[in-house]
């Protein structure tokens, strides 16, 4: 078989298995979504390095939920030179928190933190302050993977043990899905395609309570269609208290 369909077949085979296997997490997720926004409270994401695409694809983007509040840090993106930065970052205790003094959280927000080890200080730091702050911390992290290898955190704690909610990404320790011939190393990572495919699922069950309830939907419009500058900047305008990135 070549290498593209063995790809094929393996995120095929993981977005069956959420959908079959977590499709009741992925509602809770939702309920806990919907439920800080009735109440008035925010939404945030993070991810460090590559597990940061996930939050990026969340927010901000044509078709993307507006509530999305992104935890983003410059030492932690994938346009930091040099690049190995960032896995000194992510391993340095006490930077979650930091992140997170940078927004004004509170008590019943909720917080989605994208960690695939689920072993660097930075996500493991950020989740243990938020609870501590009242948040609600939902986490996307390779069960698998996390239970396979040691913390890097003082508390000897993984992301999955400092969570609220857990929602495994199913693949594979080291992320990669696809052996080839010449290599010891696996290509072909599948973490970014099955945490997108996970956070605009609950975003798409989180649409059907507001729908379920006759209220609006907090989505945007793609900038480059006529109108959808204007209609971005009123939606903006209509939930400036949850919205903390303008």
């Amino acid at each position: 078989m070549s290498y593209i369909k063995q790809y094929y077949q393996s995120i095929e085979h993981i977005l069956t298995r959420i959908l079959q296997e977590q499709e009741s997490i992925l509602e809770q997720a939702a309920t806990l979504m919907d439920e800080a926004v009735e109440n008035g409270r925010s939404l945030y994401i993070f991810g460090a390095s590559h597990a940061g695409i996930v939050a990026e694809d969340a927010f901000y983007r044509a078709g993307g939920l507006a509530l999305f509040n992104p935890l983003f840090s410059p030492a932690l993106m994938l346009n930091v030179e040099p690049i190995t930065l960032t896995s000194k970052m992510e391993r340095l205790e006490g930077y979650g928190q930091i992140i997170l003094d940078s927004k004004p959280v509170q008590q019943g927000d909720v917080v989605f933190i994208h960690s695939v080890s689920g072993r660097n200080p930075v996500a493991i730091d950020l989740a243990i302050e938020a609870k501590a702050r009242g948040m609600i911390v939902i986490s996307l992290t390779n069960l698998t993977y996390s239970r396979s290898v040691p913390s890097r955190h003082s508390s000897g704690k993984r992301l999955f043990e400092v969570s609220d909610l857990v929602i495994d990404n199913y693949g594979e320790p080291g992320d990669a899905a696809v052996s080839i011939q010449s290599l010891t190393q696996k290509v072909a990572p599948t973490s970014t395609i099955s945490g997108s495919f996970i956070i605009h699922s609950i975003v798409l069950k989180f649409i059907e309570k507001l729908e379920a309830k006759g209220k609006d939907v907090p989505v945007f419009r793609s900038a480059n269609m006529d109108g959808g500058d204007d209609y971005n900047e009123q939606m903006i305008k209509n939930y400036k208290n949850q919205i903390h990135y303008m």
